[in-house]
């Protein structure tokens, strides 16, 4: 079997070529909540297919601090679906800001083929952002985005690269996903857009992952779109990945795997808890919905997790707050009361307490 070029070695800049029409019948999409979107025809729908069916030459767009599994995951199954064609399908081009080396959020620095002004012949765009997307500049890279949808390109995000099409514009009226330490700070920033806790969303002309390995999933649903489930299968054969994910599937481990506890009533209160955390509820309320005394509760939190329930839920709160503290720009008096305080002054003494600085000090170090 002949090794393509993008395998050889570092990432080049090529023309993409895509395939003759009708080469390859594309297969129904991995899934979709919208009948008729994405069916052959005329109109609007049938030209969004047409564009998510012409994903060949990709243009990855990193922003410092990018998260580097994130964006290896997204380009690797490209480089992989090359390799079982026995030719080059897909090319891509890796671009920054001004041109220069980035770094990514472990410190390694990736070389780049142009900025984002050299966006010109790219049939899809994926923006690649890690931590403290919110810190930077992204006004340039908003406008050449938004000029790449006005012409129908599609446009997708890996990790926390939602956040930089959320900026953008272009997420309103779609769905969209992102890792989810970063889910509620978008929802907060974004309340218009439709901020989904799955594994990946490929809406339309807009496609998005959690980040991580997940990246590998969303690109493996738009190879088998194009290329058919042979191709995508054989990828995802030689990721060692064991499976293609759906787009539906849970980001996190189950709480049973991330407590290390099976204790079938104190996951629930647990789950409990993380759902109410603008709300919290009482010990009482906790218990009496597992059907427990509050004694009986405060045993099963002593003995599996070593903290009172209070305790447990109180860091599960200021977790919480200081990942909006971190990713946003809210006021501290409105982050303290989305996590449940009922004063500044309370939320700050139980920061200082839980952290060791106020949350002042928090945001002013993070910047």
């Amino acid at each position: 079997m002949s090794i393509s070029k993008a395998e050889a070695g570092a990432v080049s800049i090529r023309t993409g070529r895509g395939r003759p029409p009708g080469s390859v019948p594309l297969p129904p999409p991995a899934r979709s909540r919208r009948g008729g979107e994405e069916a052959a025809g005329r109109g609007p729908d049938a030209a969004r297919a047409r564009a998510m069916a012409d994903i060949t030459s990709v243009a990855f767009l990193l922003v410092p601090s990018f998260s580097m599994i994130a964006f290896s995951s997204a380009m690797e199954p490209l480089r992989l679906a090359n390799r079982i064609e026995g030719h080059d399908t897909f090319s891509w081009r890796v671009l920054s800001a001004d041109g220069r080396p980035v770094a990514a959020s472990n410190g390694v620095e990736v070389a780049v083929q142009g900025s984002f002004a050299d966006l010109g012949g790219a049939t899809a765009a994926i923006v690649c952002s890690g931590v403290d997307v919110q810190t930077f500049d992204h006004r340039e890279l908003a406008a050449r985005l938004r000029g790449l949808a006005s012409r129908g390109v599609p446009v997708g995000a890996v990790c926390t690269g939602t956040y930089v099409l959320a900026r953008a514009g272009l997420l309103d009226d779609h769905r969209c996903t992102i890792h989810w330490e970063n889910q509620d700070s978008l929802r907060e920033q974004f309340p218009q857009i439709d901020v989904t806790e799955e594994l990946f969303e490929i809406d339309r002309t807009r496609f998005t992952c959690a980040g991580g390995t997940a990246a590998i999933d969303m690109m493996l649903a738009l190879i088998a779109r194009q290329l058919g489930q042979e191709v995508a299968s054989g990828v995802t054969d030689q990721l060692i990945h064991h499976r293609m994910r759906d787009g539906d599937e849970r980001q996190r481990m189950e709480l049973r795997s991330r407590l290390g506890v099976a204790h079938p009533k104190l996951i629930s209160v647990v789950g409990e808890m993380e759902r109410c955390i603008e709300q919290p509820l009482s010990c009482v309320d906790l218990a009496e919905g597992a059907g427990l005394s509050t004694r009986q509760l405060e045993r099963l939190f002593r003995k599996y997790i070593g903290q009172v329930p209070t305790r447990y839920y109180l860091g599960l709160r200021l977790t919480r707050a200081r990942q909006l503290l971190l990713q946003t720009s809210m006021p501290i008096l409105s982050i303290g009361l989305a996590c449940g305080f009922v004063s500044a002054s309370h939320f700050s003494k139980c920061y200082s307490e839980h952290f060791d600085r106020t949350p002042s000090q928090e945001r002013r170090c993070n910047r």
